[in-house]
């Protein structure tokens, strides 16, 4: 062998520190879209859920129920309507909500919290309705409520 040394390829760091910056934005993005805290998937409630009361949702207005991913719209003739706050796009929990304008976080699909449908691409399909009623002066909703 000759007295010679293979070439190494070398990196600078400023190479390196892009490096590092494209892969801490890409774990970022990958956290932004993950679809529960604790890395389990958030899920509409699968049994009838008290939210508490049935005079806090305002008149025309809803009120979103972050923990149980439901948000609830009444009507200025008192009628309530219920919907599942999982974005049909990518299964995010929606947790955001202006007025009756819900907004996921993920991907900025927009939502109508008194119909379910879907005002802002990219979701398609409009949020699961969920059965609601008021007992006692307070708002039960999910599946068979």
């Amino acid at each position: 062998m000759s007295g010679t040394t293979p070439s190494r390829s070398r990196i600078s760091r400023r190479t390196a520190l892009r490096g590092v910056a494209v892969a801490g934005t890409a774990g970022i993005g990958l956290t932004a879209c993950s679809t529960g805290s604790d890395g389990g998937a958030a899920a509409a409630p699968t049994a009838p859920v008290d939210l508490g009361k049935a005079d806090e949702v305002p008149e025309g207005g809803a009120k979103l129920y972050k923990d149980e991913h439901v948000v609830v719209s009444r009507t200025k003739g008192g009628d309530y309507r219920a919907f599942s706050t999982i974005c049909t796009h990518a299964g995010c929990p929606i947790g955001m909500l202006k007025g009756t304008e819900l907004t996921c976080n993920c991907h900025g699909s927009k939502f109508d919290a008194t119909t379910g449908k879907v005002l802002h691409d990219p979701a398609t399909v409009p949020l699961e309705e969920l059965s609601v009623k008021v007992e006692g002066g307070k708002i039960v909703a999910g599946p068979k409520a």
